[in-house]
Order: structure tokens, then sequence, then C-alpha cells
């Protein structure tokens, strides 16, 4: 072995040893959520990175919207998830390299009747008690213009992960001449999921198979 394969094998185990008290040590809740193996190290070190430069960006929970929609014989079905963290790592010099996270935590999914959220908490849809989380990883942006993109990604659903493809648009929403405030953004991103493909395979008859997932995210960049 060479002595420059050598020094990157030694390079790696020191970031997956040192990876986890880096997060922590960064007071700030973003990467842990994403701990504990969810993620690769070298994603989070990317993170990480990105928040050292300058061109991350924290969810803003409060005025954010995870929600999804599915049609019925019936009617259509709307809910939407009150608890998701996560962020955006996004280099203007580097757009085509960004990345996105987001956890979301399935107990707090919620729609207007209370009998659909708890048949969507139970074992036949989101299984809430052995799968409490949705996690979202994404693997490539393909911009078509300054402001549209392809967001490509992995999404684990009640442990089965499969790839998604997500139509996004992204928004500057920083008040106009403030060099003061906070730089902020919109992204809004939407992609239709087969919930059959993740084990959902009850009430098939009565309920779509598709399921369009809609994200409204508002993040701000992060200041160390």
């Amino acid at each position: 072995m060479n002595a420059i394969k050598l020094f990157r094998r030694l390079l790696l185990a020191v970031l997956l040893l040192q990876a986890p008290a880096m997060l922590m040590a960064a007071e700030d809740d973003l990467c842990e959520a994403f701990l504990d193996g969810k993620v690769d190290a070298s994603l989070l070190s990317t993170m990480l990175s990105a928040a050292e430069n300058g061109h991350l960006y924290r969810i803003d929970q409060d005025s954010s919207r995870v929600g999804f929609c599915v049609d019925s014989q019936l009617s259509r079905v709307e809910g939407s998830f009150r608890d998701f963290r996560g962020g955006l790592a996004l280099d203007s010099k580097d757009i085509d390299n960004g990345q996105a996270m987001i956890v979301i935590r399935t107990a707090s999914v919620d729609t207007d009747a209370a009998f659909i959220k708890q048949l969507l908490k139970g074992d036949s849809f989101f299984d809430v008690d052995r799968n409490p989380e949705i996690l979202f990883v994404s693997t490539g942006f393909e911009w078509i213009s300054p402001t549209e993109a392809k967001l490509q990604g992995d999404i684990t659903l009640r442990g089965v992960t499969r790839s998604v493809v997500f139509d996004v648009t992204l928004t500057d929403k920083s008040p106009a001449n403030n060099a003061g405030a906070e730089d902020k953004i919109l992204v809004k991103a939407t992609t239709t999921l087969n919930r059959t493909d993740f084990g959902m395979t009850s009430l098939t008859s009565l309920v779509s198979n598709n399921v369009r997932l809609c994200m409204s995210v508002e993040a701000t960049r992060y200041k160390s």
C-alpha cells in the first residue's frame, strides 16, 4: 500500500471516530438528528463543512410544512407532519454539489379526522411504534435553471429504502436592502411515492397506491 492510500485510510478512520463528537460540539441540533449510523459520516462532514463556509441552511420548522395527499373512493386524504429536522448545503459557486437531509417523526402525523390519523399511525401504514422516523438523504441535484432542479435521493420509510426524485423550486426570501438580516430561502419540493413499495398494502381497493409528498420549506443560513 503506497503512502497516499495509507493516508486516505487513516483520514477516513479519524473522520468516522471524530464526526459525532465534532457535531455535538457544534452546539447545533441540525446534524444531531442524523447521528447513530443513520447517515454516512462523510455526508455529515459535508454538512459541517458547509456550516463552516457559510452555505448551510437550517430548516425552520415553524414556518415550513411537510405534507402528503392520497385519493380514496370517498375523498382526498390530506395530512402533514408536525415534527421534522434537517437542512441543505447550497453553495452558489458549486450548486451542483449540494446536499439535503431531512428526518421526519412519524408519530407527528396529523389529519383533519382523528380516526384517519390513528389509522395512519397503525401498523398497516406508518407503523409509528416500530418505525418512528422517515429519512431522506439526497444523492444529487440536477439544476434545470437557477431556481429549478431535480433533487435525487433515497427515502427510508418503514425500514425500506427507495430512490426518489423531487421537483424543486428555490426562492430567495432575504429582506431586500437589509445587510443585517439572516439569509432565508424557500424550497418547494414534490414527488410521488407508491405506498406498496414500502409495505403499505392495506385498503388498496379503496385508497390509491400513489401518494403525493409535498414540502414547502423555509430555511435560514446557519451562522456560527
